[in-house]
């Protein structure tokens, strides 16, 4: 009998094993394994610098698999992250069956698995970014009730020789098609192979940003996923950009995800979209289609941390060069409905609207379907410097420590913002409006301000918030915006972060 989550499914595993991944077992990747062909399996897992790391096994035996899969490996974790001492460095990685994919990279056939960290007492690392995430996720469900849920927008530039033919109009790239936006195949390439590792991909397009130099065209392009569980919204962020550089290597281009790359021109961020569920249904819309107040307290957790959120989700100096008044990225801490002028977005939903589809099809019948689920809020602030799991977790403690506001509601109601808030004639609006940190450094120090709120229930640690703390004042780039006054003194820094994440 066929599941019906199997059908259409791009992931071969899957397909093959006829199970929704989330109850893959090791003897259904031992098979899988047997029936294919493995030769080689990749323990894949992120680092204190964000990027995948890889532990490679040749599968010699039946036996050997077993063995790997049942009892992971041991890693030098100090080479891993800045904060563990080389004199007790043994960690851990275990591998999770639920996120295996086939390489698409790979001549040898050759299955990866993500993996988490645990001690040497065999429990998950309390300071591994993952496990915190995976913690505050927990604890959000156990103050709320709810599930939370994420997704990610990424942005990225594509840095190729240049090519005059059809030449893109500056800063107009949104949705584009070929000729006029190049590099669409990469892009395709991209969400296909991403397709065979994950399931919950949403679209693919061009974005606003493209610009020239007598030498190299820069064209700005988006994935963006959809809604799931915090684990797979931050493995399909990390496996996304590995996808994205291994392709850029392949095709003899540059693919960077760094906020900034020049003045004037758009940045790219890595908008977090959030949805509150309750068996399986999105709790953050009333019966009348409305935002309700599950939704607003939630709101208000997002604009109270705002300024902190920034340390997790903005982490090196040209990322406050994106976040700067009067462009697309946010600098005000307001929300409201369908307005990307503000920090946290309502997207507009479907809920309430009429059989569009039946309109241009008349041949189709009248159908009712719950489209509630496509409800999400966004928080527009973060870049690709980000630390994925921490900002995942930071939003979940965001989120529940609204919640707990005694006053969220009130608090809600005033941040509130109808208006294009980068418009001159909103200015006197904007002026009663909280900003975002303009630095590393100011990160740094809203964080140790608002640290308790993170520390509550053991999810963060003291020892963690300091060291994000140290990194980010090491940049002491307090007055860096405004000691930069041309694009190649910009371009210089640019250089230093190109790439982030």
């Amino acid at each position: 009998m066929i599941n019906f989550d199997t059908q259409m499914n791009s992931n071969p595993l899957i397909n093959l094993i006829n199970k929704p991944k989330q109850d893959f077992t090791k003897n259904d990747i031992i098979a899988f394994a047997e029936k294919q062909g493995i030769k080689i399996v990749n323990f894949r897992y992120v680092a204190g610098d964000g990027r995948l790391k890889t532990l490679n096994f040749p599968v010699t035996s039946k036996k050997y698999l077993h063995n790997i899969l049942s009892c992971g490996e041991r890693v030098d974790g100090s080479s891993l992250f800045s904060y563990i001492e080389a004199s007790s460095s043994d960690l851990y990685v275990i591998p999770k069956f639920s996120t295996a994919y086939i390489n698409p990279f790979t001549e040898i056939p050759t299955l990866d698995i993500m993996c988490n960290y645990f001690n040497k007492e065999g429990e998950p690392l309390a300071s591994s970014p993952e496990n915190i995430m995976n913690k505050a996720g927990k604890v959000f469900t156990d103050v709320t009730g709810l599930s939370f849920e994420a997704m990610g927008e990424l942005e990225y530039y594509v840095i190729a020789p240049k090519n005059n033919i059809y030449p893109a109009t500056n800063q107009k790239g949104y949705h584009e098609s070929m000729p006029f936006a190049k590099w669409e195949n990469l892009r395709c390439e991209a969400l296909y192979l991403l397709s065979q590792c994950f399931s919950h991909i949403k679209y693919a397009h061009s974005e606003v940003g493209n610009f020239s130099t007598d030498t190299h065209d820069y064209i700005q392009n988006e994935i963006e996923f959809l809604p799931t569980n915090l684990s797979e919204a931050a493995h399909q962020l990390i496996l996304a950009k590995w996808i994205l550089r291994m392709l850029g290597y392949k095709y003899g281009v540059t693919i960077t995800f760094a906020p900034k790359i020049s003045l004037g021109k758009a940045g790219s961020g890595l908008h977090i979209h959030t949805r509150l569920t309750k068996g399986n249904h999105n709790m953050m819309i009333d019966d009348k289609g409305q935002l309700n107040d599950i939704a607003k307290k939630a709101i208000a957790g997002y604009l109270t941390l705002a300024p902190s959120l920034t340390a997790f989700g903005n982490t090196i100096p040209t990322s406050y060069f994106r976040l700067v008044p009067h462009q697309e990225a946010p600098t005000n801490i307001c929300w409201g409905d369908r307005n990307r002028s503000v920090l946290v977005r309502v997207p507009l939903g479907w809920v309430g609207s009429k059989n569009m589809v039946k309109t241009l099809n008349p041949l189709e019948t009248e159908e009712v379907k719950n489209l509630t689920e496509k409800q999400t809020v966004e928080l527009r602030s973060p870049d690709c410097s980000a630390d994925i799991f921490l900002l995942l977790a930071g939003l979940a403690v965001a989120a529940r420590h609204g919640f707990e506001m005694e006053n969220a509601l009130d608090f809600a109601k005033k941040s509130y913002v109808n208006v294009n808030i980068f418009h001159s004639e909103h200015e006197n609006k904007c002026k009663d409006l909280e900003k975002l940190p303009a630095s590393c450094w100011e990160s740094a120090e809203v964080l140790l301000k608002q640290k308790d709120i993170y520390l509550k229930y053991d999810i963060f640690t003291d020892g963690i918030i300091e060291g994000i703390v140290k990194n980010l004042k090491a940049f002491n780039d307090q007055t860096l915006r405004t000691d930069i006054k041309d694009n190649e003194e910009l371009m210089q820094l640019v250089n230093n972060y190109i790439h982030c994440g």
